[in-house]
């Protein structure tokens, strides 16, 4: 999905060619300025012997597309999650600055730059080789399906620089780690030696790798707190599905859910009267012995305290005659309700 983002995006940005070729010729003055224009020697050599410059072109036109997924692949399959996620990320952050670039810096390369200038284009020179035409790597009939225009950053090396790190990081024969040296090494040259790109391209494109691995384990933390958000935002919903979900179901269930419930709360309605009126009790028999301690309590409330024994006396008597028994047959029905 991101490459196809890559390549689309690289399509929509081709930019005028008059400003393209203005910063191809600004790149190369400064280069040759400073003495750093590699791609002028290089591809000579790669135009003058085709032994090199044929390989060189093959190189060019796929290694790029093959050797980055494979490793990725690979990663996938052998390596722990967490570190397939972090180098998966810096790809992808570096790929999207490189897009990036492309918009707002359109570029000519060195190969499409007036014959004066002294390059020459090698996959036309020797596209008879190869599938490709005259218009980049892409196939014979295809090239207005690329953005030739689209040299600065270098991701031919940036994504080899990536193949290198990870060949040397991961990799565990000498083989894998010579190779994560000379891939991205090999790569370099191979760009500027088919004038497809300058000397600061490529050092633009590394720069554009260092900063998508700064980025890879901030981006990584934002998108695990946008994935926590997500998932507690969609927690209550579930729930409210899951309650709604349990609602329908046959009347007779609902009915016998209903009566037992209703049932298991009598009965713990008529243990909890229980237990309340015994607390009382014990309460109230707690206060009367306190009373008997206090003397004069005791003298001032005699009268009042005969009373109330003869009362209980009364209502001890009318409980064991009618209503009291009532009483009982009801508490034990309660109790076989709620056994």
């Amino acid at each position: 999905m991101v490459y196809a983002a890559y390549s689309a995006g690289r399509l929509l940005a081709r930019g005028d060619v008059s400003t393209a070729v203005d910063h191809g010729l600004a790149l190369l003055h400064f280069e040759q300025r400073l003495n750093l224009d590699f791609e002028t020697p290089l591809n000579d050599l790669f135009t003058a012997h085709a032994w090199i410059g044929i390989p060189a072109d093959f190189a060019y036109a796929s290694l790029h597309y093959v050797v980055t997924p494979a490793i990725l692949a690979w990663l996938w399959k052998r390596r722990r999650a967490a570190d397939y996620r972090l180098l998966r990320t810096w790809l992808l952050i570096s790929t999207l600055i490189g897009l990036i670039g492309f918009t707002l810096m359109p570029t000519c390369p060195p190969r499409l730059l007036e014959a004066s200038h002294g390059f020459v284009d090698t996959m036309a020179q020797y596209s008879s080789y190869g599938w490709w035409g005259g218009e980049a790597s892409a196939p014979r009939g295809l090239g207005g399906l690329t953005n030739q225009y689209a040299a600065m950053p270098s991701l031919h090396v940036g994504w080899a620089l990536w193949c290198g790190v990870v060949l040397w990081r991961h990799g565990r024969s000498v083989w894998a780690k010579a190779i994560g040296v000379l891939y991205p090494l090999s790569i370099a040259v191979v760009v500027m030696g088919t004038a497809n790109h300058y000397f600061l391209d490529a050092a633009a494109g590394a720069a554009v790798m260092g900063v998508g691995l700064l980025l890879a384990r901030p981006a990584l933390r934002l998108a695990g707190l946008i994935r926590a958000r997500l998932g507690a935002a969609r927690r209550p919903d579930e729930a409210a599905g899951t309650t709604t979900a349990a609602a329908p179901g046959t009347g007779t269930a609902t009915a016998g859910t209903a009566a037992a419930g209703t049932a298991s709360a009598t009965a713990a309605n008529g243990t909890s009267n229980l237990n309340v009126a015994s607390n009382v009790s014990d309460k109230c028999e707690t206060a009367a012995r306190e009373r008997e301690r206090i003397p004069r309590q005791q003298g001032r409330d005699a009268d009042g305290s005969r009373s109330g024994d003869s009362g209980g006396r009364e209502a001890g008597a009318a409980a064991r005659s009618g209503r009291g028994g009532e009483t009982a047959t009801a508490g034990e029905g309660a109790a076989a309700a709620a056994r």
